[in-house]
């Protein structure tokens, strides 16, 4: 998981473009981004999403720190080649060998792993009292205002998102809830029943909200019997409790399994020997309300992917808290007959969707559900409209 500093980073400093005015003479240099993984006097190999590139330094190889808070080139001060430490991030320009097995340093640009982590900590602050969210119910071009629904536990509250002039668009990519992967947007992008995050400033009636950042993504929730597994092509293939059709489960390198202890489940859908449904859930924080951080971590957050929603009690409280701590489980561990649910972008299939999330273990909460149901309740606490209301999908991916 990547969060907003890491992205910024890697947007300003993964780019030839951006390098290209610091130096006119030819031949140009090449441009390297990632995480230290490892250092030594004479050089250090460099982690990326490409795999590992064999970095050597030379004795005109500049060492340069970055600060979080200004992720640029300009703001970037003189330093040394022993303040760089293994999970530190760094943009390196530099040439390759004949053979490309080695990259001969010319300039490391470092943003220590310390600084990220206290960057970090700032941000997922700033979200969580300044934040708010909520599935939103209307957008008005003309006056431009988004209009979302916070629910809570008494029932749900309309709230006026006012973007403030210079405010800043983004959503998630497909199949994706890392901020760092969001892209731009504006507020021609954001959708009725979209999910929004939000950070900026509350009115003193606390039904409007002046916005410096907006996060959207149109997210779902399907929920069903195992009917086939495939582990060779990392399919899963599931009958939806509510349409009783074959939705086809892909698995993907960024799906994270997690399994819903029996007796947690059991406690937080209302079943035997648990309490009613909400429960212990976060000290009463309204589900996907504000506070909560937005999915994948808050820019700068401490986790990811995420969702927001309530919490398992104490200050750890929070969707993101409580799906990090179930046991994570493989494929191989899903068998055919028990219920899953799975949270995904959406994407107009009905009959197929990638993983973002998948939780393994949810037959309390669909017994509870169908239980509601069969006594004609409506709108309780473990139902949402097309789905299950399931701690650890709810909130941004509902």
């Amino acid at each position: 998981m990547r969060f907003y500093i890491v992205g910024s980073f890697l947007v300003l400093f993964g780019s030839a473009v951006f390098f290209s005015a610091l130096a006119q003479d030819a031949p140009k240099p090449s441009y390297v981004t990632g995480e230290v993984a490892s250092i030594t006097e004479s050089g250090l190999e460099l982690k990326s999403d490409k795999g590992t590139t064999k970095v050597t330094f030379g004795a005109a190889t500049e060492f340069k720190r970055v600060p979080p808070e200004k992720p640029s080139i300009t703001a970037a001060t003189p330093t040394d080649r022993s303040e760089i430490g293994a999970g530190d991030r760094v943009a390196i320009s530099g040439f390759f060998n004949a053979d490309r097995t080695e990259f001969a340093a010319r300039a490391v640009y470092q943003m220590s792993k310390s600084d990220i982590a206290r960057r970090q900590q700032q941000e997922a602050e700033r979200w969580a009292t300044r934040g708010i969210s909520g599935r939103v119910a209307s957008v008005n071009p003309a006056t431009k205002q988004i209009s979302i629904e916070v629910r809570g536990l008494t029932g749900a509250t309309t709230v006026v998102v006012n973007p403030k002039d210079n405010a800043v668009f983004k959503r998630y990519a497909p199949n994706s809830v890392k901020y760092s992967e969001a892209v731009g947007s504006n507020l021609q992008g954001v959708q009725a029943g979209d999910m929004l995050r939000a950070v900026g400033d509350r009115g003193p009636d606390g039904l409007s909200f002046a916005a410096e950042e907006i996060l959207t993504g149109a997210f779902q929730t399907v929920a069903g019997t195992v009917k086939a597994v495939d582990t060779a092509t990392n399919q899963i293939t599931i009958t939806d409790l509510q349409t009783q059709k074959d939705i086809v489960v892909d698995l993907g390198p960024g799906s994270a399994l997690k399994r819903f202890p029996e007796q947690m489940a059991q406690r937080l859908a209302g079943g035997p020997g648990g309490g009613a449904p909400g429960a212990g859930q976060g000290g009463g924080r309204p589900a996907g309300g504000e506070g909560q951080r937005p999915g994948g971590a808050a820019p700068g957050g401490q986790r990811g992917p995420g969702m927001g929603g309530p919490g398992m009690g104490g200050a750890r409280g929070g969707i993101d808290d409580m799906f990090d701590r179930m046991p994570s489980i493989t494929l191989s561990d899903i068998t055919v007959g028990s219920m899953i649910a799975v949270s995904s972008t959406k994407n107009g299939q009905m009959d197929r969707v990638t993983a973002i999330k998948l939780i393994a273990g949810v037959e309390p909460f669909v017994r509870a559900a169908q239980m509601a149901a069969a006594q004609g309740q409506r709108g309780g606490r473990n139902a949402v409209s097309g789905g299950f209301s399931i701690p650890g999908l709810e909130g941004f991916d509902n």
